[in-house]
């Protein structure tokens, strides 16, 4: 009996798994699921399916997105595609009417040297303003308000006093400007006598040393009837015409311009025989299914982000804490091709919501949703980039882009501050003398030709020899530039590419990052089976990542984050 009581003390005195045990090996087989969850959100929709048996939904969503945002967009393409067309050809139909002696592709030399050319100018646009409709082969007509028509407008800009004697090399002048608005009523008949009586009696001044400028300003209304033929109701035009005299220079060449804006309306009657108009809701019904699945796009992906970033914290206390990993690898749980899918996403709604505007006559702002639709489609098929990135044959691109772009960035910002700094030596020396360096804007694309090889010759053949010290600076500051970008800066930039492919194209030289490094502890496969849920489990993963979110948000008790996101990890959220 007492060696039974002793061996039975033994035993309780030292049992085979303590407490301490027992929680070290539970604490084991939390990090162990945690690390398999992390696992699970790095795998792609293939080895998701296999590893829990859920569809690649948004995997289905995004090529349904891309089939049904092209098709919006090649839609709407055409449809802008007529409206500038109609702008760009009414622009130059009122050049070749309202202009005298209007030559195609000659507006950058339009000018007048003579006062009798500047009035016979002014009378041949007010002449064919009145005739306007005998001479047009298009449906313009004189813009109206109630009963009679607007007038056109002649407005003076000239210096409010000055006298001005070049002879005697002497001037007084006063700067202050001012602008005098004569109106040339439209008469109800076609003459030409009542403008050429009326424009003479305030314009006997013209040519006073004073004058600035002098714009002549009137609106012609048009319909684009082009888009019947494609089953669109067609728009009414207003077209505000303006031709502008500039004499700022006072050089003795007057410079002629005519531009162009332009309003869209719906019309206010309509009547279409012969053609049925495409029926307005079913492109409206359309842009609202786009909406839908953007929108739907736009749930999942952000709420895969949110699981990323939790994981994140998650594994930060759990996983990667004993061992120091960097920022840059724990940003790897923040998906970047789900914020590029966002941003596509985002901009889409905003251009479809703006098409069903334009659709509704309400807006006509074609540029800007045109700019909406095609970045956000631009970024759709970009994300595609992300599926055949699995394919390990496809892949390379994609890390070669992502394994170079730090070096890449790095370069640019040292290669720039030259190019700025080749631009404004080129803009302040050689501007006056050639017409590409006349402009920072101008003179930067002309860099950027040179760097590509591109219109070379015409650049140093362009270059007036009016000063021979320009000349020969010029000379200079080109063979250097193209020899500096060319020949060293283009190389040392293809050399970073190159050599970043060929260490991503051997296998051993694909970088593994430490977070990577610490996952493939874990070495269970997709299909074995260890990575599905029970329903009830599955269900909260699925329905209730925001609620908790929202309830340990309003806890005083979770103000720790760490604590907060322990428990969201026991309660099975991501």
């Amino acid at each position: 009996m007492e060696e039974s009581s002793d061996a039975y003390d033994d035993h309780d005195m030292n049992p085979p798994f303590s407490w301490e045990d027992h929680q070290r090996q539970s604490m084991e087989e939390r990090v162990e699921c945690l690390r398999r969850k992390i696992k699970y959100y790095f795998m792609n929709p293939c080895e998701k399916y296999h590893a829990r048996g859920r569809k690649p939904w948004k995997l289905m969503l995004q090529i349904v997105k891309i089939a049904i945002i092209t098709a919006q967009l090649v839609s709407f393409g055409l449809s802008n595609q007529m409206v500038v067309t109609f702008k760009e050809e009414n622009l130059m139909t009122f050049k070749h009417i309202f202009l005298k002696d209007y030559v195609d592709g000659g507006m950058d030399t339009y000018a007048v040297y003579k006062q009798a050319d500047v009035y016979d100018h002014i009378e041949y646009i007010i002449a064919q303003y009145g005739l306007l409709r005998n001479n047009t082969v298009g449906n313009h007509e004189y813009e109206k308000n109630g009963s009679s028509y607007m007038p056109l407008l002649l407005c003076q800009e000239f210096y409010r006093n000055g006298s001005i004697y070049p002879g005697t090399e002497t001037f007084e002048i006063d700067a202050h400007v001012e602008n005098v608005y004569p109106v040339v009523p439209l008469p109800l008949r076609d003459t030409l006598q009542n403008f050429e009586l009326h424009f003479k009696r305030f314009l006997t001044s013209l040519f006073s040393p004073r004058l600035l400028s002098l714009k002549i300003t009137f609106v012609v209304k048009a319909i684009n009837l082009q888009t019947v033929r494609y089953r669109e109701l067609p728009d009414c035009y207003d077209f505000t015409v303006i031709i502008t005299f500039n004499n700022q220079a006072h050089s003795g060449r007057m410079k002629i311009d005519l531009e162009t804006d332009v309003d869209i309306n719906e019309c206010k009657d309509w009547k279409v025989i012969g053609a049925s108009a495409r029926k307005v809701y079913l492109t409206v019904m359309f842009d609202c299914l786009i909406l839908i699945t953007c929108l739907a796009s736009f749930a999942l992906c952000t709420r895969s982000v949110i699981k990323g970033i939790l994981l994140m914290f998650v594994s930060k206390m759990n996983i990667t804490r004993p061992y120091n990993v960097p920022w840059s690898d724990r940003l790897e749980f923040v998906n970047g091709w789900y914020i590029l899918i966002i941003l596509s996403d985002t901009l889409t709604i905003v251009g479809s919501i703006l098409k069903m505007e334009i659709q509704s006559k309400v807006l006509t702002s074609y540029d800007v949703c045109s700019i909406f639709l095609g970045t956000g489609t631009m970024f759709v098929w970009i994300g595609v980039i992300r599926y055949m990135g699995y394919f390990k044959k496809y892949n390379i691109l994609i890390l070669t882009l992502r394994a170079a772009f730090p070096n890449v960035i790095r370069f640019i910002c040292c290669a720039g501050i030259i190019y700025i700094s080749y631009c404004f030596c080129g803009w302040i020396v050689i501007g006056p003398y050639h017409e590409k360096f006349r402009t920072l804007n101008t003179v930067s694309e002309c860099l950027f030709s040179l760097i590509n090889g591109d219109d070379m010759f015409p650049t140093f053949k362009d270059m007036k020899q009016k000063s021979s010290l320009v000349w020969v600076f010029s000379r200079v500051y080109l063979y250097t530039f193209v020899s500096l970008f060319i020949y060293m800066i283009l190389s040392l930039f293809i050399t970073i590419i190159t050599d970043t492919y060929d260490t991503v194209k051997q296998e051993s030289g694909v970088p593994i990052s430490d977070l990577q490094k610490i996952l493939s502890v874990c070495k269970d496969l997709p299909n074995s089976g260890v990575y599905r849920l029970e329903k009830s489990n599955k269900q909260i993963s699925t329905f209730m990542l925001l609620t908790c979110i929202f309830i340990f948000s309003f806890n005083q008790k979770y103000s720790h984050t760490g604590t907060f996101f322990y428990e969201l990890y026991q309660l099975n959220c991501f």
